[in-house]
């Protein structure tokens, strides 16, 4: 019996061993690059709260929301990256009682290393598989968040 015979591996292994194991190729990317710029005390989930402050997108409940964790937790990630000297908490100038938060230096430094780590791997996959396997991995990849009922940021 010959090889050609065989599936590929990635065949053989369940969608959520992908997911993971996908999920780490990026991990490791940043983790590598935020540890290049002196990054390294970046913790876990933080270079998503910091990236989607950097995108603009969304209010910091919102970014807490979609990250999955209760807000204790985000709360206590927030600290962290203040502590850390990602973030920087200061009054709301049309609300005195509620606090903004937003990038310092070294946040903004963090978002862009790791915005350049995610484009370095989507260009490293695109040259491998090609435009259109990426295309479609990507609509694959929102049919399944949409049938959980949430999307993505």
């Amino acid at each position: 019996m010959h090889d050609h015979d065989e599936q590929p591996w990635y065949l053989m292994v369940g969608v959520p061993s992908l997911l993971r194991g996908a999920r780490r190729t990026y991990g490791t990317a940043i983790r590598a690059a935020l540890g290049a710029v002196g990054c390294e005390d970046m913790p876990r989930n933080g270079a998503f709260v910091v990236g989607a402050i950097a995108r603009g997108g969304s209010p910091l409940g919102g970014i807490i929301r979609h990250l999955g964790v209760s807000k204790q937790a985000g709360g206590q990630l927030v600290d962290t990256l203040v502590v850390r000297g990602y973030l920087e908490r200061s009054p709301d100038p049309d609300d005195r009682r509620r606090m903004t938060v937003t990038l310092t230096d070294r946040g903004r430094l963090a978002a862009g290393v790791t915005r350049q780590a995610v484009e370095d791997v989507d260009a490293e996959l695109t040259a491998r598989v090609g435009m259109e396997s990426v295309v479609r991995t990507r609509a694959t990849l929102g049919a399944l968040i949409d049938l959980g009922g949430g999307a993505a940021d």
